[in-house]
């Protein structure tokens, strides 16, 4: 029960610090078109990240029960995923690049099985059909990482171009005016699309730890007020979503202003138009993804979506030495949380957990 209660402790401050660490995904574009002050900006995306983690456990039941044997899982397993996952956010944030909370807490949480099923691969899902559709790391996790990008860069460019030609004859004057107040609309369903997808990430991991403490036995003595932690079938309890989404709009409005600079002023310069197009783009994409049950890097999303905006300028636009840090950050994500991952699970067996 003790390890249980740290357990749940470290995933409310990785949901407070992945908050904080994505809040640009919402609101980089609005800050640097200057549509918004940094404190509307912030207080908008944290309110609509609340609404938006209440819809939807898609994502949560993907995290905590399709990607690794639930069965092979213990209270360790989820401590030792969540502080890979915690130490790569903080680390990225110091260096101001906006890496992938999701793939974080993915690495962790496949290392740290792996170490508790003492190297045997199998105890990870790769691929297989749930239900006629489609569950495992392959379909829901590796797909999307590569697909994902490529898709909100490519969406943005064409969306982009699109708007360039409905707006060939329109005074710049016109295009800010009307399109700051869009962009406030499609900042407030960038900051709902974030809420719905990353939010549901950390309540997975508690469900997870819930359901690996009662059939563990963990639960077996608790007092008659606590016996609404016992979880005989794996499922979302709506205190744990009603907590995360909490604590992760409380993040948000923490706000994170290094990875902010990079991704709002560092990248490329826009105006409101641009900011529009990158966020209903990464938006929509996220949203599909939450409603299928893909943990999606709402980071990568929205990136490749400003660099699609940008490039539609032209290629020189784009930054491309601040991208390229960019996304090496994405590609040792998996690995280097995996490694902690599995390092801080053997260490937590070597001290009898």
């Amino acid at each position: 029960m003790t390890l249980f209660l740290i357990v749940l402790f470290a995933a409310l401050v990785f949901e407070y610090i992945n908050g904080f660490h994505d809040a640009a995904n919402a609101i980089a574009t609005v800050v640097s078109t200057k549509v918004l002050t940094p404190r509307q900006a912030i207080m908008m995306a944290a309110f609509f990240n609340l609404i938006g983690a209440m819809m939807g456990t898609a994502v949560a039941k993907t995290i905590g029960s399709g990607l690794v044997d639930a069965e092979a899982i213990t209270m360790a397993t989820v401590l030792a995923a969540l502080i890979g996952a915690i130490v790569w956010n903080l680390f990225t944030w110091w260096l101001g690049l906006p890496s992938s909370s999701s793939h974080a807490l993915v690495g962790g949480l496949c290392g740290a099985a792996l170490a508790t099923a003492n190297g045997r691969w199998s105890v990870m899902h790769w691929a297989e059909t749930v239900k006629g559709k489609p569950s495992g790391l392959w379909p829901k996790i590796v797909m999307p990482m590569f697909a994902s990008p490529l898709i909100g860069f490519v969406v943005a460019a064409l969306f982009m171009l699109l708007l360039y030609f409905l707006l060939k004859r329109a005074t710049p004057h016109f295009v800010n005016k009307y399109f700051g107040k869009l962009q406030i609309v499609s900042a407030s369903w960038m900051g709902f699309s974030h809420g719905s997808n990353d939010a549901q990430k950390t309540m997975g991991i508690i469900a997870l730890a819930l359901w690996t403490g009662t059939q563990k036995g963990a639960f077996d003595n608790l007092p008659e007020w606590l016996h609404f932690l016992r979880t005989p079938e794996f499922e979302v309890h709506r205190w744990v979503m009603i907590t995360c989404a909490g604590v992760m709009a409380a993040g948000t409005a923490g706000g994170g202003w290094r990875i902010i600079k990079t991704m709002g002023h560092k990248m490329v310069k826009l105006q409101p138009v641009h900011g529009f197009a990158a966020e209903t783009t990464a938006a929509a994409i996220i949203g599909v993804a939450s409603h299928i049950g893909i943990p999606l890097s709402t980071t990568h999303v929205i990136s490749t979506s400003i660099m699609g905006v940008g490039a539609t300028k032209r290629l020189s636009a784009v930054k491309w030495g601040v991208v390229s840090r960019i996304v090496w950050a994405w590609v040792l994500t998996l690995p280097i949380t995996g490694l902690i991952g599995y390092l801080s699970c053997r260490a937590l067996h070597a001290l009898g957990y």
